[in-house]
């Protein structure tokens, strides 16, 4: 047997042995919807400005 056959062979087993493991299916979307840029912007500049009311020291971030 020459190399290249043993190596054939040893190929052809690792190709049945990755097509034996069955793929997932999956029956509904398991990564939630992700919010917009914009929402998130949104969001930011909302709780900056409530943060600038609540604490306009900004003590807890290290200016003053």
């Amino acid at each position: 047997m020459s190399e290249s056959d043993l190596l054939c062979q040893m190929f052809e087993a690792w190709r049945d042995d990755i097509n034996s493991v069955p793929f997932p299916q999956f029956t509904t979307l398991v990564i939630p919807p992700q919010p917009s840029r914009a929402h998130v912007d949104a969001c930011r500049s909302r709780d900056a400005r409530k943060e600038n009311v609540m604490n306009p020291t900004h003590w807890n971030r290290g200016h003053l």
